[in-house]
């Protein structure tokens, strides 16, 4: 009884097991495949280790190939767990990056696989949706993988210090460094001689002191000069003489009272005597003296040096109570609103370094720097040194450049318009990528790059990021170090 009891139950169960296994096996939904960070732990594998697809009977197995090639998709198709031909079904894959446009991969047969027709570039991080058909069915499945990415806000940025910078058009410029040293300008220097001899009476200036134009650098007491001011006296003197004479004798001519021959000589006389007064005036306005003034009995002898130009002394060779002869240099003064830089130039370089070139100078011990351009390059090369000689003039209104610095010289050998460069120091080394860190919203992803010129602020990027494209630099550092330490795979 009980047997017959339990009988009817045992069927029920049996034909509900039997209608489920029917309603899982037909026309069940496409299977959606979802990676965080490249893991594939409860994803099932294929024969030949990539990610396998199925449907019914149907599987499609995705692999990215990349052993001795660029990364490619291979395809491989099985049915019923037997494999197929490559052309018993048509495959594309529908792709999309972040920041990216869409790629559609088409295949095509080859050998026991379908291959993918365009290259799956780094990093393997991507959406994608895989369209298959075979006899009249199509199929579907997307998936989703993550690798080389990481979320970050706008706080989390500002508390690293990473700033974001925007891909785009730059000036490259190849430098080339030389080293040198700053030099007075020789066309700027003026030796002070004291056109007299005598007594040196006063020193007011040393070497190294800054003079300014009219400046009294010294005294000297001089008999020559004292000779000069008595001609100077006397002539006036017989000038007004001659000057009464004639006028006198005019008068009396005019008045017929005296002959027109005591006229014409007394005014040949006054002409001659004024001819000797401007003399002696212009032998004392020769030293800088002006005879017109008033001169008190000391200044006689007295005869000031002054500085011709404002500069700076550069040397000095007088002293208090030396004898000095007329033609020997007592001052050294050297014009400092502009100075040389004396550029080395090895032989290797000299076909590089021309005129009219731009440089950047800075003092290698002093925080002074500035630009300029080359003037000119020496035609020889020095015998010891084996080296030329390039000139660069620099301003030096403010005084900041001092003969005798080192200091390194940066030449501009070539400048190029370049359409996306971004900043050297946003340039990582991730795996074996050159990469910077893409922003896209609160995401931040490496794009390998490929590199063209640099000059060391701005690196041409020739492939990986496309102008207007965000990226992270300054402290871009810490980005790969969270990524690091989140320990990003890659899979495939």
């Amino acid at each position: 009884m009980q047997k017959k009891r339990w009988m009817p139950i045992a069927i029920v169960i049996v034909i509900g097991v039997i209608l489920g296994g029917l309603i899982l096996t037909l026309d069940k939904p496409s299977s959606v495949v979802q990676l965080d960070e490249g893991e594939v732990s409860g994803y099932p594998k294929g024969p030949r280790g990539g990610k396998l697809f199925a449907e019914t009977d149907f599987a499609l197995e995705l692999t990215i190939f990349e052993q001795g090639v660029p990364p490619q998709f291979r395809v491989y198709l099985y049915e019923k767990g037997k494999a197929l031909p490559p052309s018993a079904a048509s495959v594309d894959i529908t792709l999309s990056r972040l920041g990216k446009p869409a790629q559609l991969f088409k295949f095509t047969s080859e050998a026991d696989y379908l291959l993918g027709d365009q290259v799956v570039e780094e990093p393997h991080s991507f959406d994608l949706v895989i369209t298959a058909e075979r006899n009249g069915r199509v199929f579907r499945w997307s998936l989703s993988q993550v690798e080389a990415r990481l979320e970050m806000t706008d706080a989390m940025l500002r508390t690293i210090g990473v700033d974001i910078l925007t891909a785009g058009p730059a000036t490259i410029r190849s430098t080339l460094k030389m080293p040198g040293e700053i030099v007075v300008n020789p066309n700027s220097i003026v030796q002070v001689v004291p056109r007299l001899p005598g007594i040196v009476a006063a020193v007011n200036f040393d070497a190294g002191q800054s003079v300014k134009k009219g400046d009294v650098l010294a005294v000297i007491e001089s008999q020559m000069l004292a000779d000069l001011h008595s001609q100077y006296l006397a002539a006036q003197r017989r000038l007004a003489l001659a000057k009464t004479v004639y006028e006198r004798e005019k008068q009396l001519w005019e008045e017929k009272i005296s002959a027109k021959q005591d006229y014409l000589a007394a005014e040949l006389a006054f002409n001659e005597t004024r001819i000797a007064s401007d003399l002696a005036a212009e032998k004392l306005r020769a030293l800088g003296i002006r005879p017109e003034a008033g001169l008190h009995a000391k200044d006689l002898t007295r005869y000031e040096v002054r500085a011709p130009i404002s500069g700076l002394i550069v040397t000095k060779t007088i002293a208090l109570g030396a004898v000095l002869k007329d033609d020997i240099p007592i001052f050294t003064v050297a014009d400092m609103s502009t100075v040389w830089t004396a550029v080395t130039v090895y032989p290797k370089d000299l076909s590089i370094v021309k005129t009219g070139q731009k440089a950047h100078v800075k003092a290698i011990a002093y925080d002074v720097e500035g630009d300029g351009v080359v003037t000119y390059i020496t035609p020889l090369i020095g015998g010891q040194t084996r080296t030329a000689t390039a000139r660069v003039i620099l301003e030096n209104e403010d005084g900041r450049w001092h003969p005798g610095m080192f200091v390194s010289i940066e030449l501009t050998a070539d400048e190029a318009e370049v359409p996306v460069a971004v900043s050297a120091q946003a340039i990582q080394t991730f795996r074996d990528w050159t990469i910077v860190f893409g922003r896209y919203g609160n995401y931040f992803e490496a794009r390998p790059l490929e590199l063209g010129r640099s000059d060391g602020q701005m690196v041409e990027v020739l492939q990986g990021l496309a102008e207007g494209e965000q990226y992270a630099s300054g402290n871009s550092f810490a980005i790969k170090a969270d990524l690091e330490k989140a320990g990003a795979s890659h899979d495939h």
